[in-house]
């Protein structure tokens, strides 16, 4: 925009997702009274913190975690630790089947976590590290979210892939490391177990926090490999985690007793077949957003240039990185998931992503998706923020941004107040739905969104 600059997005919100203590609920039960005839999940060893935690000079990489957080955690009265986490795990293939048993393995976890035990809430969201770029990426993570609402955040590395790079990055830090049995099982069939120990083993890791609720969270490749874990393989251990979510990827189809959440963006949703919601299912739709936007791409560059040497560069077809915050509508889904596991209360349903009748996505004269989760950045749209794209690599998980003209914003918004009430009235609208956090609805006042 040049002379018609329209304000900060605003909001207005008085609704509060609080979470109350409660007794276990049904679910914490049901799953209690399922191990009996289950593997229990073996006990890992914990050594640590690593020294090193706080990056130091780019060019001696052994001096700190590989992809510490540039957040400021000291201000948030948190910190970040890494951990070594050792045992022997048991291999399964992709349908479950065993095929190891007792295998040693070595890896790493990374802890961000309240300093003070009166921040903690006592959620820890138990992230499988994704690896689809080749080294491990904290995809979930998010500052703000996590923060504020006191939870930690682990990030388990499972994976062949995610390991060899750490080994490469640092073999001083890192050359210990091995989740495959010494190369005799490279198709990551230990990955399972690995995951379920590191989370079992997360009370020596906490300093002296205690868990109340352990939440498995994967994004993309990792909500794959969750899927597997949750669909072939936990029918046959004893459980670890109290509730999944599966964000930007696939879900699984069997009723378990660990309720299961499942949020995507725009780009994951390609067909208008879908499983319906139960008492241990749901799944939201975020219109407009990409699998891997705008906020991601943006905390993550600065990092890859520390750690990697450069940030990744996309010759995208359409001008790439939606801009609508799908992190706000996954923060949503986590309180919601923490209130389903303590107390058996459901998440609200959400309206899905509308086809049309030869089974393309249906879209307004303006090219937004219609139906889904509509945040103000679609519903009271300045840009066209959609979940597709073309191009090299990794583009079609980026979604378009492409900001409208002074022309169509006149003619859209005449009048800035205007403008403002109808952002009011959507944000508030989502927060009361419970697609939305007060926070972040206030965020978008502030313009941090």
């Amino acid at each position: 925009m040049t002379s018609y600059a329209l304000p900060r997005r605003a909001a207005g919100a008085a609704v509060v997702l609080g979470l109350v203590a409660a007794a276990p609920s049904d679910f914490a039960a049901a799953a209690a009274a399922a191990t009996s005839d289950r593997t229990p999940v073996g006990r890992a060893s914990v050594t640590g913190p690593l020294p090193g935690t706080v990056p130091g000079d780019p060019r001696s990489p052994d001096t700190y975690p590989f992809f510490s957080t540039t957040d400021d955690l000291t201000k948030a009265g948190y910190v970040e630790q890494e951990f070594i986490v050792s045992g022997t795990a048991d291999g399964y293939d992709t349908a479950g089947g065993k095929v190891a048993g007792g295998v040693p393995y070595t890896t790493r976890i990374i802890v961000r976590r309240p300093a003070a035990a009166v921040r903690f809430s006592g959620t820890a969201l138990v992230e499988w590290q994704n690896v689809t770029a080749g080294y491990d990426l904290d995809a979930l993570w998010d500052a703000d979210a996590v923060t504020r609402a006191g939870h930690a955040w682990i990030g388990v590395s499972a994976q062949r892939v995610g390991v060899d790079r750490l080994r490469g990055w640092s073999p001083a830090r890192y050359g210990d490391l091995d989740v495959t049995g010494g190369g005799r099982f490279t198709g990551d069939e230990l990955s399972y177990d690995i995951f379920a120990q590191a989370a079992k083993a997360l009370p020596e890791a906490m300093g002296g926090l205690r868990i109340r609720t352990t939440l498995a969270v994967g994004a993309s490749q990792s909500a794959a490999r969750m899927t597997v874990y949750y669909q072939s393989v936990l029918p046959k251990v004893a459980p670890v985690f109290d509730g999944y979510a599966f964000i930007v990827g696939t879900a699984p189809t069997r009723a378990g007793d660990e309720p299961v959440f499942q949020v995507l963006s725009e780009t994951d949703v390609r067909t208008p077949d879908r499983p319906a919601d139960t008492d241990r299912f749901r799944r939201w739709e975020v219109a407009g957003a990409a699998h891997s936007g705008w906020r991601g791409q943006q905390y993550r560059a600065p990092i890859s240039v520390r750690d990697l040497g450069a940030a990744p560069q996309y010759a995208c077809g359409s001008p790439p990185f939606s801009r609508v915050p799908l992190d706000h509508v996954v923060a949503a889904a986590y309180e919601h998931l923490v209130r389903w596991v303590r107390r058996g209360t459901p998440p609200p349903v959400a309206p899905p992503l509308l086809f049309n009748t030869d089974g393309t996505k249906a879209r307004d004269t303006l090219g937004l998706a219609a139906g889904g989760i509509r945040l103000s950045q679609v519903s009271v749209p300045t840009a066209l923020n959609t979940g597709d794209n073309t191009g090299e690599t990794f583009c079609r998980l980026f979604g378009t941004h492409q900001p409208f003209d002074e022309a169509v914003l006149r003619q859209l918004y005449p009048h800035r107040a205007g403008y403002l009430a109808k952002v009011v009235q959507a944000d508030v609208g989502n927060v009361r739905a419970g697609y939305l956090l007060p926070a972040d609805a206030w965020q978008n006042l502030t313009g941090h969104s």
